[in-house]
């Protein structure tokens, strides 16, 4: 019990108001709220649907900058993909290396099963991802020394 009750309040320092956004349902692009967010520094989130702290669907997009690295991670649910924009990289593994990995074009769909060590980047156009499971939302990078929340 305490240890997920820390999970949840780590969530919610991370991505600050995004996480307590709710939704009807629609966003129209217009509407998009892109914040900062210190779990992806330079990357920015837009929480469509529900909330990332919260048991529940929760669905979000991810603006990754051109040129942008994700060092190896996973995440404690499933998490079912689709490149919006711009064509995003994909590697499964403990060491982030670019010359592996799969290239996900716009219109691209994939999943990353639960506890999956990945790693992803963009070469020299910028992509959007949107993202959608089962919350909360936990991210724990395979190494500590990598994770921005700690620098």
């Amino acid at each position: 019990m305490r240890r997920g009750l820390m999970a949840v309040m780590i969530v919610m320092c991370l991505f600050g108001t995004a996480s307590g956004q709710t939704s009807t349902g629609t966003a129209l692009p217009p509407n998009v709220k892109w914040e900062e967010t210190p779990l992806l520094p330079g990357a920015k989130i837009a929480v469509l649907y529900g909330d990332l702290a919260k048991p529940g669907l929760a669905t979000f997009r991810v603006l990754f900058p051109a040129n942008y690295k994700v060092p190896p991670h996973h995440h404690s649910a499933a998490e079912n993909l689709t490149v919006i924009s711009g064509t995003l990289y994909d590697g499964v593994g403990e060491q982030l290396d670019t010359s592996k990995g799969t290239a996900y074009p716009a219109g691209s769909f994939y999943v990353n099963p639960a506890n999956t060590h990945h790693y992803l980047w963009t070469t020299d156009q910028e992509a959007v991802l949107q993202v959608s499971l089962m919350g909360p939302f936990i991210m724990t990078f395979v190494n500590p020394a990598e994770d921005p929340r700690k620098k």
